[in-house]
């Protein structure tokens, strides 16, 4: 046995060090074919790298014979193109290709970029929605399916994952990211990124990844869309850097920069956000691309005098692709000639990006990612279909599960239920569960509530109710609500009458969140408060089953409502996956990334807030609280139900290895069917020198539990978890007692603590 582990031991390491020395060797060949590449590039090749432009023509067709289109086709002949985005389908992929490799004069290939956000075709939920099940393998490979289908169409480059954390809901790009929690997010972020990206970028169903948007744009003032931003450096260091920082730790290829103002400089011309932390302390090898058009925002910011200005700012910072601006190809050579900008800046973003293209496979063949068959095979596959359906079910999260006075739960719906009534237009929607950020799927390849309930066999009549949109609803234009159409409540009321259940499916549109969809209030929109308060007067059976972007405020569903479900908007799946939770056939194991408000006079509202001086209840009103809603959310961070029960018992600290902390936990399922719990750990720092959150989320697992059976869950603390950033960026753990709590949510717990010495 010795002998034989020795050997294994020795492979081992020599695979490993094979590995290792290869991927250091390809990178340095890489390295050496960009700096020979650049050797034989004029300086308005170069900058022609740094240009990306949007689809401007129906490329199968016409030449452009005149205008902006005009002049950005012969961009492309004449290798002044680096990137095109939104031009999808091998066939228009193809034939872009073609142009710069056939007839520029060194036919250095472009990249394709596209949002590719759940899925491409194949749409799984919206990414807040799949962070609720805090399940990291299945992210992963929810990713390398968007990755693969996308490949597909030749999309060699997505615009994902956003790590922005965000702690107001209001924003309506909560539902692109992980919710209000910079560990989460972070484990969240570098799951995707290694899901789209593989282990090896140069396969055709792998991707680019890209972090957006650096930095802080999830705390724009009032949750406004492109607002300003205004922050301390500590919550810049501990809760905004660690997602970016833990997506360049998982070797992202791109990141792109943010629309938003920090510290008063936009962070396309921020020189300490992109020289200084991005590419200086962390390293950062890949290259940086602006948001669509922000290097010409920074204009009407107040910060660049013309474009020419805003140019110089944007290279000097360090971005190193201009997407639609035409900012460097405008103004680059000039500013060079005129000694303002030195070639070496030039020279390093155009091999940033020469890299990614070398490491996408590029330069070996320019249309890997052009397969025909490959295309018709991947796209709408039955495997992409049952995977998006497994994601679909993980990303439920159960609410609320009461009697409504009978003797058991309404939900798991009951074989020997008959008169179940369905209200609701959304439940009827194949387009809505979609979500935002679809740019490339089609409407209508939905599953519908009502066909999912069909095809789990159960029974059902359905009423609209009240429409939630009026007019047509897309990704362009403002979503008109309807206010005052309420001629389908008294149908609604009359087929509730009677029912033994009451399914009511409400919420928002699918383009109702996602960029440049704020809202100052988060309520049910339109009239659907007003129907559901209709149908409680004459059935008080109602299962909620709540489709949206982002956490809502339902005081009154809370309160009056026996069943909830948080079923977001789930993707291509959604009604298949609702039917079988709703059904019992699937457990909900889901748990919220973000706290849901009471209130939207709450917001920003997230668990890991501070102390403060007066923070506990008094009996005079000196302290902090609001004096007409409770100070805590309505649903925790953290927080789900599930079918059956789970018990916590037994925590255990060991701290002798004050370096590893070890914490144990009993977790028993106390119910009588298996289910899945994601057991939570979250400390305090109690004293230190820059004040801490009350807890902080440091650990979860999720584990899988059959009827009266029970695990014991171990967690390790090292100084990754204990530490934090002072205001200058440095790294410390303390000395000092910390608090421990392990649970199933961030508001319920076994508590103990334990002593640090450094």
């Amino acid at each position: 046995m010795p002998i034989r582990f020795s050997r294994l031991v020795i492979l081992s390491l020599i695979l490993l060090f094979s590995n290792a020395t290869y991927a250091q060797s390809s990178d340095a060949v890489i390295a050496q074919k960009v700096q020979a590449l650049l050797q034989k590039m004029t300086l308005e090749e170069k900058i022609g790298q740094m240009n990306q432009y949007n689809g401007f023509w129906q490329v199968t067709g016409p030449v452009p014979e005149k205008g902006n289109a005009k002049q950005k086709y012969d961009h492309l002949r004449a290798g002044l193109v680096g990137s095109v985005l939104n031009v999808k389908g091998v066939a228009d992929v193809r034939k872009l290709q073609e142009i710069v490799v056939k007839e520029s004069r060194l036919g250095i290939p472009l990249i394709f970029g596209l949002d590719v956000i759940h899925g491409h075709k194949t749409l799984g939920p919206i990414p807040l929605a799949e962070v609720a099940s805090w399940d990291l393998p299945v992210i992963q490979k929810s990713a390398a399916n968007a990755a693969k289908e996308a490949a597909a169409v030749g999309i060699n480059w997505t615009f994902a994952p956003m790590v922005d954390i965000t702690r107001d809901a209001r924003w309506g790009r909560v539902m692109e990211g992980a919710g209000e929690d910079p560990y989460l997010g972070s484990l969240v972020g570098a799951a995707r990124i290694r899901g789209f990206q593989g282990d090896d970028l140069s396969l055709p169903t792998t991707i680019a990844a890209c972090a957006k948007h650096f930095a802080a744009y999830g705390f724009a003032e009032a949750g406004k869309e492109y607002n300003t931003v205004d922050m301390s450096m500590s919550t810049l260091y501990n809760i905004i850097f660690p997602p970016f920082k833990a997506a360049i730790n998982a070797d992202v290829s791109t990141v792109m920069n943010s629309f938003n103002t920090l510290n008063g400089i936009p962070a396309t011309g921020n020189v300490w956000l992109q020289r200084n932390i991005l590419k200086g302390d962390w390293g950062f090898k890949g290259f940086v691309i602006s948001d669509w058009g922000s290097m010409q925002e920074m204009i009407a910011h107040g910060y660049s005098s013309d474009l020419k200005e805003a140019a110089l700012q944007s290279i000097t910072a360090g971005s190193d692709m201009d997407m639609e601006s035409s900012a460097y190809v405008g103004h680059l050579k000039n500013l060079v000639d005129e000694g303002k900008v030195p070639v070496a800046l030039i020279d390093d973003a155009a091999a940033r990006i020469l890299t990614i293209k070398y490491k996408l496979g590029l330069f070996d063949d320019p249309y890997r990612y052009c397969d025909t068959q490959r295309e018709k095979e991947t796209v709408y596959s039955p495997a992409l279909a049952a995977d998006a359906l497994d994601m679909a079910k993980r990303s439920i999260v159960l609410l609320k599960n009461d009697s409504a006075g009978k003797k058991a739960p309404l939900l798991p719906l009951r074989k020997e239920q008959k008169n179940i009534v369905v209200i609701g237009a959304l439940a009827a929607e194949k387009t809505s569960p979609l979500g935002s950020w679809r740019v490339g799927s089609d409407d209508g390849t939905a599953i519908s509530v009502l066909e999912g309930l069909t095809k789990y066999k159960i029974a059902h009549k359905y009423s609209k109710g009240t429409d939630v949109t009026v007019g047509k609803v897309d990704f362009i234009h403002e979503v008109n609500i309807n206010q005052k159409d309420s001629s389908g409540f008294a149908a609604a009321v009359a087929q509730a009458k009677g029912a033994e259940v009451v399914i009511m499916v409400l919420g928002e549109h699918g383009f109702m969140s996602g960029e440049g969809r704020s809202r100052s209030e988060i309520g049910l929109p339109g009239l659907q408060q007003q129907l559901l308060e209709a149908v409680y007067k004459v059935n008080k059976n109602i299962v909620l089953v709540l489709m949206n972007g982002r956490p809502l405020t339902i005081p009154w569903a809370a309160e009056k409502i026996p069943a909830i479900v948080e079923a977001w908007q789930l993707g291509t799946q959604s009604g298949n996956a609702i039917a079988e939770v709703l059904t019992g056939a699937y457990n909900p194991s889901g748990k919220l990334p973000m706290s849901f408000p009471r209130a939207v006079g709450q917001l920003p509202l997230y668990y890991n807030h501070f102390f403060t001086g007066r923070g506990g209840e008094k009996s005079e009103v000196f302290w902090a609280h609001y004096s007409d809603v409770k100070n805590s959310p309505q649903y925790a961070f953290g927080f789900g139900l599930s079918y059956t029960k789970f018990a916590y018992s037994n925590l255990s600290i060991d701290s002798s290895d004050n370096k590893n902390i070890k914490v144990k936990v009993t977790v028993e399922n106390t119910g009588d069917r298996a289910g899945e719990e994601v057991v939570q750990l979250y400390i305090q720092d109690r004293f230190a020198k820059i004040v801490r959150p009350v807890k902080e989320l440091k650990g979860f697992k999720k584990i899988n539990l059959e009827p009266r059976k029970s695990q014991t869950v171990e967690f390790t603390l090292t100084d990754a978890e204990l530490g934090y950033y002072d205001n200058d960026g440095n790294y410390f753990v303390e000395s000092g007692v910390f608090g421990v709590q392990v649970g199933g949510s961030s508001d319920a717990g076994l508590k103990g603590s334990f002593n640090v010495v450094r």
